[in-house]
C-alpha cells in the first residue's frame, strides 16, 4: 500500500533552501514568475511545484489544510506525515498554510485565518495550484515591490478572484497572502498588492 513514502526531495537541505528563495523572491516581486531551481518529482495529485512548496514551508509545527480533493486522494496524508511532521487540519481558519490543487478545491479566500491587528503575520498562506502563469484574464497589480505596475494573467483562478481580493486587501494589514504555482515555478501575491481587472 503506499504510504506516501517515496518522492520528496532527494537532497533536502539544498532543494529546500532553493525553493524558500524562490518563494521569497515570488513574495518581494508580487506578479513575477520564479523558477524553481530543482523542483521535487509529483505525488499522485499534488504537483512537483506544490510538493516543493509544502517541504519547503511545512514541520511538525506548521497546521497546514489540504483540500478535499487531495486529502481523499490515498497516500497524500502519509506522504504530509513521513516528510514533514505537519499537522493536518480540518478547519480552514487554523491553517498557516493551505493548499489547492485547482481554484474549484478552494473556499473563499476570508474562510480562512486572516490574521488579527496585533498579529496580522497569523494569517494563513494560501498555495494554489495553476495551470499557466500567462494566458487568462489580464489583470493589473500595484503595490510594494512593483515599480508603478505590473500585469498578469494566470489561468486556473477563482471567477470571482478580483472581488475576492479586493475584499482581502481592504483588511490589510490583516488578511491572506497566495502563492500561485505551477509550470516549474512560483508566483507571489502578498496582501499588500492591489489588483484590479486589466482594460
Amino acid at each position: 500500500m503506499d504510504i506516501g513514502l517515496d518522492g520528496g526531495f532527494s537532497e533536502p537541505v539544498r532543494q529546500a533552501q532553493s525553493s524558500f528563495r524562490a518563494i521569497m523572491d515570488a513574495l518581494a516581486n508580487p506578479g513575477t514568475v520564479q523558477k524553481f531551481a530543482d523542483p521535487a518529482p509529483a505525488h499522485g495529485p499534488l504537483s512537483g511545484e506544490l510538493v516543493s512548496t509544502l517541504l519547503t514551508l511545512s514541520d511538525q509545527d506548521t497546521s497546514i489544510w489540504v483540500s478535499e480533493t487531495l486529502r481523499q486522494t490515498a497516500g497524500v496524508e502519509g506522504f504530509v506525515a513521513f516528510h514533514t511532521g505537519a499537522p493536518i487540519v480540518n478547519e480552514t481558519g487554523h491553517a498557516v498554510f493551505a493548499f489547492a490543487g485547482a481554484a474549484r478545491e478552494l473556499p473563499s479566500l476570508d474562510a480562512f485565518n486572516l490574521g488579527t491587528q496585533e498579529y496580522p503575520d497569523r494569517s494563513t498562506t494560501i498555495v494554489l495550484g495553476v495551470t499557466a502563469f500567462a494566458g487568462g484574464d489580464e489583470m493589473v497589480i500595484r503595490g510594494p515591490g512593483i515599480k508603478d505596475q505590473r500585469k498578469i494573467s494566470p489561468v486556473g483562478l477563482p471567477t470571482d478572484f478580483v472581488a475576492q481580493w479586493a475584499a482581502n486587501r481592504e483588511l490589510f494589514p490583516r488578511g491572506v497572502d497566495l502563492l500561485l504555482v505551477g509550470d516549474g515555478a512560483v508566483m507571489g501575491l502578498p496582501r499588500s498588492t492591489r489588483i484590479a481587472e486589466g482594460h
